[in-house]
């Protein structure tokens, strides 16, 4: 059933009321980009005259086909990797590139080169469309992503590259057919292999799509593309807030920068001299339950997350009990997901609580904590799996204001930036989920542009 434009209106604009809180003047252009959208959101209007499809209940301006004879899908060449280099003139372009969601990613410095030979056929330019036909990463197959604004990206085997055939097609407004659930649903269904899923240029082509005229497709995919530039730049202050709290990590809990009014001699200890320090034991095995009123069990990372805890099992024998207010944290295979307690849990293998001392602020030994993770992650022994014991744990140097009013202050700074960062991330969370309120919408015509 179609929304109506006054319900439609009434949440963009909520939401968007909501996303306008806390901004400075730096951020407020990405307030005017969803203002962008905001407009062709009250310029629409839900039209009376519809038709039943194989795709559903589509526009009668519309139409439903596959896109076979609309649009073309290319192979790619497979390059040799002998020729794989650090550095060069081309970049090999792989499934890595592509967000599950769709996009363009940038991998940084795990970039590939390549330094042999190129078939001219096979250099991408900037605005080509791609499409992953190998699902090397859960959620990955039929991701469809453009190519940016840098010269040198191959047409490497197992990526497509899309091409429109007639001037039915827009290919901007393709970008978000080719990632929208619906679409990316049906190449799952239509695709091949048992481990790896793949799919192929006719597969792809023969799957069917609602299809606007020409000047709608502009349309829609200027509304999303309007609400995908918020996001890049919601990314982008996100990315600057969190090196901006790691270099004052790095300054503060080292005693680099003092923060003013403090001027006391620091000292350096081992962490174990902070709290106690408890190492996780697997239960009896016959003790495992599925009941909640046992203890909960955390088994590392499955349940240790950094998104948070995920308690999966249950145990009527605990070994290793925290306390509440514990700092909880990974030390086998992964290192860090570092937890809050919220109330007892018996720890497993691979699992570490320390109960911070009252003599320190318990903030502020977190921070420290948090910042071990990598040196503790260099430091782990081990095969195929690492791990840390518990004197590793313990033998961990860390910097100590001796007045407790510094440690309270530098908690509280630090604290302040995750704060922000966290409203930032819930801003981008609700932007995103807007998006995909309105690709629902638009990409099925149940809301028209006019």
């Amino acid at each position: 059933m179609p929304l109506k434009k006054s319900e439609l209106y009434s949440s963009l604009w909520q939401s968007c009321d909501e996303l306008r809180g806390g901004m400075d003047a730096s951020q407020y252009k990405d307030y005017v980009l969803v203002l962008l959208f905001v407009k062709y959101v009250s310029d629409m209007e839900v039209k009376p005259g519809y038709k039943q499809t194989e795709v559903g209940l589509i526009p009668k301006e519309w139409n439903a086909s596959p896109l076979k004879g609309k649009l073309g899908i290319a192979h790619g060449f497979p390059f040799a990797s002998e020729y794989f280099a650090d550095h060069g003139s081309y970049r090999l372009t792989t499934p890595g590139h592509f967000y599950e969601a769709g996009g363009f990613r940038d991998i940084g410095e795990k970039q590939k080169f390549y330094d042999g030979p190129v078939p001219v056929d096979y250099v991408l330019r900037p605005g080509d469309l791609i499409v992953a036909m190998t699902e090397q990463a859960d959620g990955l197959l039929g991701s469809a992503a453009v190519i940016p604004n840098a010269q040198g990206y191959l047409h490497n085997q197992r990526l497509g590259r899309v091409k429109p055939l007639t001037a039915e097609i827009e290919l901007s407004f393709m970008f978000y057919v080719f990632n929208s659930p619906s679409y990316r649903a049906k190449v799952r269904e239509t695709a091949a292999g048992t481990k790896v899923k793949h799919t192929s240029p006719e597969k792809l082509l023969e799957i069917s799509v609602p299809l606007p005229p020409a000047p709608e497709q502009r349309a829609i995919s200027g509304a999303l593309s309007d609400v995908d530039a918020l996001l890049g730049a919601l990314d982008q202050l996100i990315a600057k807030k969190c090196d901006l709290k790691q270099a004052a990590m790095q300054q503060l809990l080292t005693a680099k920068k003092r923060l003013p009014g403090f001027g006391a001699v620091w000292r350096t200890e081992q962490l174990g001299n902070a709290g106690k320090i408890t190492m996780g034991q697997s239960p009896p095995g016959d003790s495992y339950s599925s009941n909640s009123s046992d203890m909960p069990l955390l088994n590392g990372a499955v349940d240790l997350t950094q998104d948070g805890i995920k308690v999966s099992q249950y145990t009527k024998a605990p070994t290793r009990v925290s306390k509440k207010d514990d700092l909880l944290f990974c030390i086998r295979a992964t290192i860090g997901n570092l937890q809050i307690g919220d109330r007892e849990y018996c720890l497993g293998r691979g699992v570490a609580g320390l109960t911070v001392d009252t003599a320190y602020d318990a903030k502020f030994i977190e921070y420290q904590l948090k910042s071990l993770f990598a040196l503790m992650n260099n430091q782990s022994e081990g095969g195929v799996i690492k791990g840390l014991r518990k004197d590793d744990v313990g033998k961990f140097t860390i910097s100590v204001p001796n007045q407790m009013a510094e440690q309270t202050a530098i908690a509280g700074v630090l604290t302040d930036m995750d704060a922000e960062l966290a409203a930032l991330e819930q801003r981008r969370a609700k932007t995103r989920a807007l998006k995909q309120g309105m690709m629902q919408e638009l990409l099925t015509g149940r809301t028209i542009l006019v």
